[in-house]
C-alpha cells in the first residue's frame, strides 16, 4: 500500500510550530506578501498567479519559503512510515519537508519533486539525493511529434529503495513550488497522458493500493492529481476522512473505488501504529 499524505497530516505534529496545514491557511500567508483583489483573496492558485504577475515569481518563492521556513518535527506517522522495512514509494502532496526529515533514518532513498515551468522550462521534475544534492537531469529528448520532452529518470534514482514523490514541490531542498494558476495549467495540460508523472512512480504503483491520509478532494485540482497519480494501480483504495463529504468528494470516492474510513486521523494513526493518541493531538482532534 502506498501512503498518500495531504496537508491534513500536519495536524499530527505536536511541537507547537505553526505551519500552513491547508490551502486556506497558506493563502493567508501569501496575501501578507502582497495585496490581491478581494475576489481572489481566498483562492490559493489565483492569488499566487496575481502576485507572480504583478510582483514577480521571486515574491511568490519568498512568501512560500517564509510560510514553511520553520517546520515542526515529523509526526509519529511520518516516523512510523520511515521505519517500515519495505517502503518503495511515499506521496506527499503538500509543500512541507516533514517526510524528508523522517526519512533521514534511512540510507538508500531520494526524492522527486514537481517543478514550475516558469523556473525549469522543459522539465516536469527534479530528483534529489538523501543528502539534498541535485541529481542532474538528462538532456531533452524528442517525443513522437518532434517536440521536446524530458528524458527518463537518471539511472542512479532507479536503485533507491524508497522514493519520496512530491508532485507539487517542497520547501526542501530547493524551494520548488507548483503553486500558481499557470503552473497548474502547464501540468494539467499533459497529466492525462501522464507526462508530468515520473516513470518510476508509474512503475511502482502498478497493482498497489493507495492510503490517503490528511487529504480532502473538494477541489478539481485535488481530485485531478489524485486520479492521475492513482491511474493503472489497484482497483481498491482507502481514505481517512472525518466529517461530511461534499457531493463531488462522494462522487470521486465512488468513481475511484476509494473506501472511506470515517474517523479522526489522530485516532486512526494511533490504531495503526499501536500507540495512544498524544493528549495535545487528541484535544485538537476533538
Amino acid at each position: 500500500m502506498i501512503p498518500y499524505l495531504g496537508p491534513g497530516v500536519l495536524t499530527l505534529a505536536t511541537d507547537g510550530i505553526p505551519i500552513p496545514a491547508s490551502p486556506e491557511e497558506l493563502v493567508v500567508q501569501l496575501t501578507k506578501a502582497a495585496t490581491v483583489p478581494h475576489k481572489i483573496r481566498n483562492n490559493l492558485t489565483a492569488a499566487a498567479q496575481y502576485i507572480e504577475n504583478f510582483k514577480h515569481r521571486k515574491t511568490i518563492a519568498a512568501a512560500m519559503n517564509k510560510a514553511f521556513e520553520q517546520t515542526p518535527e515529523p509526526s509519529v506517522l511520518h516516523k512510523w512510515l520511515a521505519e517500515r522495512p519495505q517502503l518503495p514509494l511515499v506521496v506527499n502532496a503538500w509543500y512541507d519537508d516533514l517526510p524528508q526529515k523522517a526519512l533521514a533514518v534511512r540510507k538508500n532513498w531520494g526524492s522527486v519533486q514537481g517543478v514550475s515551468q516558469a523556473e525549469h522550462f522543459g522539465y516536469w521534475v527534479n530528483y534529489f539525493r538523501a543528502d539534498s544534492s541535485l541529481v542532474p537531469n538528462k538532456e531533452f529528448v524528442r517525443d513522437g511529434s518532434g517536440a521536446k520532452a524530458p528524458a527518463e529518470a537518471p539511472p542512479e534514482t532507479l536503485s533507491w529503495e524508497t522514493l519520496l514523490y512530491q508532485p507539487i514541490g517542497s520547501v526542501t531542498p530547493a524551494s520548488n513550488y507548483v503553486i500558481s494558476d499557470s503552473d497548474y495549467v502547464e501540468v494539467l495540460t499533459e497529466i492525462d497522458i501522464q507526462t508530468p508523472i515520473p516513470e518510476v512512480v508509474q512503475s511502482i504503483r502498478k497493482g498497489r493500493s493507495f492510503l490517503f491520509l490528511g487529504c480532502r478532494f473538494t477541489t478539481q485540482l485535488e481530485r485531478n492529481f489524485a486520479r492521475q497519480i492513482m491511474k493503472r494501480s489497484s482497483d481498491q483504495h482507502w481514505a481517512v476522512i472525518e466529517g461530511p463529504l461534499t457531493k463531488n468528494e462522494a462522487k470521486f470516492l465512488a468513481e475511484q473505488k476509494i473506501e472511506r474510513i470515517e474517523t479522526p486521523i489522530a485516532e486512526f494513526v494511533a490504531s495503526l501504529i499501536g500507540q495512544p493518541v498524544p493528549a495535545s493531538t487528541a484535544d485538537a482532534a476533538a
